[in-house]
């Protein structure tokens, strides 16, 4: 089974776009994933985080540098040069990967720019809302938890009307994916289930 470890998040995009730094051979190329056997019996784990490729760990090949990498597809171009004597010193997880990070951040901003934007009048009233739930949540749990039901009640009613609208126009998944700032994938996936939420 494979598991893919990402580091960062992206609250608003969800699992369409976690990053994390990815490692780059010499040649430029990205090292297969390595097969980690637990010994629990048919289950394996696959793994492709970078600490791993030090030329030592698992019979590995030694990354020459790392690059920013997202659960999209996306892979920076920017390659940040691996000093192995300084991952050996301050130990792997200390090791500075701001670099990928960085260059991950400006690619989710470029996905956050190509999005449809949110009216700002929504986007204060969600955060209000987000602040006045949270606040609730600690005052009145019982009566927080009713919001959030109706919340859910009329988010989904929303989501609904908006879907079939959406669809109704017949644009092409990517240009919806883009829109939403996810993959094609996700967005057919977010589709479906708005439309068939009752």
């Amino acid at each position: 089974m494979q598991k893919t470890e990402f580091d960062w998040q992206s609250e608003e995009f969800g699992t369409a776009h976690q990053g994390r730094p990815g490692a780059v051979l010499a040649d430029g190329t990205e090292p297969k994933s390595l097969i980690v056997d637990l010994g629990s019996g048919t289950h394996v784990h696959e793994t492709s985080d970078w600490r791993v490729y030090d030329g030592h760990t698992l019979n590995a090949p030694q990354a020459a540098s790392l690059r920013g990498v997202c659960s999209c597809g996306w892979r920076g171009t920017t390659l940040h040069p691996i000093d192995w004597a300084q991952v050996a010193a301050e130990g792997p997880d200390r090791y500075d990967t701001q670099g990928p990070h960085d260059d991950w951040k400006q690619h989710i901003a470029d996905v956050e720019h190509r999005a449809v934007p949110i009216p700002v009048d929504v986007t204060a009233l969600l955060g209000r809302l987000r602040e006045r739930l949270e606040d609730l949540a600690d005052d009145a749990p019982l009566a927080a938890l009713r919001a959030v039901a109706a919340l859910e009640h009329a988010t989904a009613e929303a989501a609904e009307t908006a879907t079939y609208a959406a669809r109704a126009d017949d644009r092409p998944w990517d240009t919806i994916a883009t829109a939403l700032g996810t993959t094609e994938s996700e967005a057919r996936t977010r589709l479906h289930r708005y439309a068939h939420r009752y």
